[in-house]
């Protein structure tokens, strides 16, 4: 039996979207595939607000985060965490014998763009990490103030992780002067997971140019000089690509205004039937992640109950928190292809489920 699933990704993939995926496979050196790596170009650099091309990759966005490290790290690295995932920063680069240090907030709570400014103040640094959007808390951390202190510092690389906020709102990659941009398939993006894209600054190339053990695969001028050509370096997830083309062209029809606009009234629904249950959102409201929201557990609710009752009656499932979290948050997925009639259906099964479980 399938799920409708309300987690924050992989989420559900819509039919059309899996029907996009069996056109006929193509050569990845083929005239054909290059018209459709050309295609999508102009779509990804819209929802990035970018003039630098957009790269794809077949792996999991944690591929090119760490391949985003050995090509521009020769220093240091700060890697701000406040969140699982953010966390899990530090511990790439350590593992890939890289300088770094952890700048830590509490869970739930943003970088704080102030801090940041007196750690790069140091002098120690010449890149850094943060996520925009972390996933593990729904904390959504100021994307634009941050870059504004560390435009400050010209030496240092930015690279932003915007797998969960990634087309759920505007994200400025050129006005906010972010070297390395970096999201992935399976979030609001609504496609399998297996595919991440990254758009690279010619400064962040001209970095990994001076990087000797950068590697082959996630190599930033490989992915250029193949981009060139309307290529990737290696061969990639044809039946991917072609899921995400159908994605564009179903973004560009309902209009990216007005997809930002669905994104943020959905996640409003949720909230308000979270605060009418007596839950809380885990981080501060003005800090709440656009593309789900992360509730405290202050009731005390069974969630693997819930869960087990969501699925056996409603076909759908919720998250009940993630790493130390577990059980003590819970998470709801809006992102995707959302639209006020399922999240209206998922509130409807929640109220039943909560209810009965006397939340």
């Amino acid at each position: 039996m399938s799920y409708r699933l309300y987690i924050p990704g992989p989420i559900t993939v819509s039919e059309e979207t899996l029907r996009a995926m069996t056109q006929p496979m193509i050569g990845h050196r083929s005239k054909d595939f290059v018209a459709l790596y050309q295609s999508i170009q102009p779509g990804l650099q819209r929802l990035m607000e970018t003039a630098d091309p957009v790269y794809l990759s077949t792996s999991s966005s944690w591929g090119i985060m760490e391949g985003a490290l050995r090509n521009t790290v020769a220093k240091k690295v700060l890697c701000c965490m406040n969140g699982a995932f953010s966390d899990k920063w530090l511990d790439v680069a350590q593992r890939c014998g890289i300088a770094a240090h952890g700048l830590r907030f509490d869970w739930g709570k943003p970088v704080d763009p102030e801090t940041v400014r007196t750690e790069l103040a140091t002098g120690q640094y010449d890149a850094i990490t943060f996520i925009h959007s972390e996933t593990s808390t729904g904390t959504l951390s100021p994307l634009e103030s941050i870059m504004a202190v560390v435009r400050e510092f010209p030496e240092v690389i930015s690279i932003v992780d915007t797998v969960s906020s990634f087309s759920t709102l505007p994200i400025a990659k050129d006005a906010n002067g972010m070297d390395v941009l970096i999201t992935g398939s399976q979030k609001a993006l609504a496609l399998p997971p297996g595919l991440s894209l990254l758009s690279v600054s010619e400064r962040a190339r001209q970095r990994a140019a001076s990087h000797p053990g950068r590697g082959y695969y996630f190599d930033f001028l490989e992915f250029h000089a193949n981009h060139e050509k309307g290529m990737t370096p290696s061969t990639p997830a044809i039946s991917l690509i072609y899921a995400l083309q159908h994605k564009l062209v179903q973004i560009d029809n309902e209009g990216i205004a007005n997809r930002y606009a669905r994104h943020l009234r959905l996640n409003e629904k949720i909230r308000l039937w979270g605060r009418a249950r007596g839950f809380s959102l885990f981080p501060e409201e003005e800090y709440g992640a656009r593309g789900l929201n992360c509730f405290s557990n202050t009731l005390n609710v069974d969630l693997e109950a819930v869960n087990k009752s969501l699925k056996t009656r409603f076909q759908c499932v919720i998250d009940g928190g993630y790493g130390k979290l577990k059980g003590k948050t819970f998470r709801i997925s809006n992102m995707g292809d959302e639209t006020d009639e399922t999240i209206g259906a998922l509130i409807g099964a929640l109220d039943t489920v909560f209810g009965e479980l006397g939340a």
